[in-house]
């Protein structure tokens, strides 16, 4: 007979106390109740507990603080935090902080039992976890615990509308997380509204995001619906918010306070409900330091933050990734599945993907477009500057075969690197000058070079 599960359930509340403590008992469990952290921590001390389920606020000593002092003093037993909608930012701080999970409140009792009983079943081998962003959008595979937690976090506060900030450097993927976050929260056929505030100059952003009236400015011929109105019901993105100017972030600031605006030229307030998620591959910290960004939109914005890895720190992503575009690729282009070769597989593994995600998304690509049918190689998926020299031949004792693997060398390098001189030179680890000298020597004696 498997033992029953002691779970430690502490809350200050006596009334919810009691009504927990009582249906924990009937599902099996065997429940101790403390009324504060303080005396939490005098019971963990003198029994052993399978799982603490804490309140977040209690008077005196907290359920973060409660948290904080179990794992300071070695204690990794798994941690459920209860936390009211308005304290999601410590709920997200709380999962950083080493608790299994967090239930807003209210919340019905089974959901505490789907919660704890998850707390107690074996975790799953590390298979690739993938994440659908909708149609049109690559599927996040992710196989590193660094990247499993990104998503673990995004899918817990998927089903809220608090303001997300994505960080991480260009290529990791921050839009495609920002549309699965939106898929997972918001109804089918909800908007998701993108804008990317570098793309747009300054002049023409705050129109951009919050419309205008007829007659507002110079050119103004009719009412315009802005990015905002846009989203209403959905999510809106702010793609590369750290290019932002610090007069529009002003604006910002109040419409995510106050969740209304005014059109350019307007004087009536439009009222919206909608997400707001922000990406940047900038330091924000930094930038606050420098005074290019606001402060307070930096904590408004900061609600729950994800920080996106890059590649190169997250290498057990990578083969999975590339397995995944190359089935991708093959079916959208209709070409049969296919074989990637070991050599090819060291080759990912070892570059250093200063374009992330993307850049190995753009490999994978080409090597299935220019595939001669049959598996990816190395030479495939390597820039021309990566890709190793052909295996020269073994020379022949004829006068003259040394000058003409020479002549075979630069010209089928010259010809992988579709005619580009200063790829050809940096492959052949010759300068440009010597290699236009051979090209109008081997000009002179009839070649035809491209």
């Amino acid at each position: 007979m498997t033992p029953r599960r002691n779970i430690l359930l502490v809350d200050d509340d006596a009334g919810v106390r009691d009504a927990m403590s009582a249906f924990l008992s009937r599902a099996g469990y065997a429940v101790t109740v403390a009324e504060d952290g303080e005396k939490g921590l005098r019971l963990l001390e003198s029994s052993a507990f399978d799982l603490v389920v804490s309140d977040l606020k209690m008077p005196g000593m907290s359920g973060m603080d409660f948290l904080k002092s179990i794992r300071s003093r070695g204690n990794n037993v798994p941690f459920v935090l209860l936390t009211a909608y308005g304290s999601i930012e410590t709920a997200v701080a709380s999962m950083k902080s080493g608790a299994r999970d967090f239930l807003l409140k209210p919340f019905p009792p089974a959901q505490l039992e789907r919660v704890i009983r998850g707390c107690f079943e074996a975790p799953p081998e590390p298979q690739p976890a993938e994440w659908e962003g909708g149609p049109g959008t690559p599927r996040i595979v992710a196989r590193s615990r660094a990247m499993r937690e990104v998503l673990t976090l995004a899918r817990q506060i998927g089903a809220s509308r608090a303001t997300v900030l994505i960080t991480g450097e260009s290529g990791t993927g921050k839009e495609v997380l920002a549309r699965c976050i939106h898929a997972h929260g918001n109804g089918e056929g909800s908007p998701f509204v993108a804008v990317n505030c570098a793309a747009i100059p300054e002049g023409l952003l705050e129109s951009e995001l919050f419309g205008h009236e007829r007659g507002a400015f110079t050119g103004a011929q009719a009412r315009r619906v802005g990015k905002f109105e846009q989203a209403d019901g959905g999510t809106l993105l702010l793609d590369e918010i750290g290019e932002m100017d610090l007069r529009l972030q002003a604006k910002l600031l109040r419409v995510l306070q106050e969740r209304s605006f005014e059109r350019v030229g307007g004087t009536a307030p439009v009222r919206v409900r909608l997400r707001v998620i922000a990406t940047t591959n900038r330091n924000l910290r930094e930038a606050v330091r420098q005074g290019t960004f606001r402060e307070d939109l930096f904590f408004r914005l900061n609600v729950v933050p994800l920080s996106i890895p890059p590649l190169r720190e997250r290498a057990e992503d990578i083969l999975p990734l590339a397995e995944h575009f190359a089935a991708m690729f093959c079916a959208e282009y209709g070409h049969p599945a296919p074989q990637v070769t070991e050599e090819a597989r060291q080759l990912l593994l070892r570059l250093p993907y200063r374009g992330n995600v993307r850049e190995l998304m753009n490999r994978v690509e080409r090597a299935v477009l220019i595939r001669p049918g049959g598996p990816i190689g190395p030479s495939l998926l390597a820039e021309p500057e990566e890709a190793p020299p052909p295996p020269v031949q073994e020379a022949q004792c004829a006068a003259g075969s040394v000058r003409e693997m020479e002549k075979s060398l630069i010209l089928s390098t010259l010809s992988r690197t579709a005619g580009n001189r200063n790829r050809t030179a940096a492959a052949l680890g010759i300068s440009v000058r010597t290699l236009r000298n051979k090209l109008n020597e081997y000009r002179r004696t009839g070649e035809v070079i491209p």
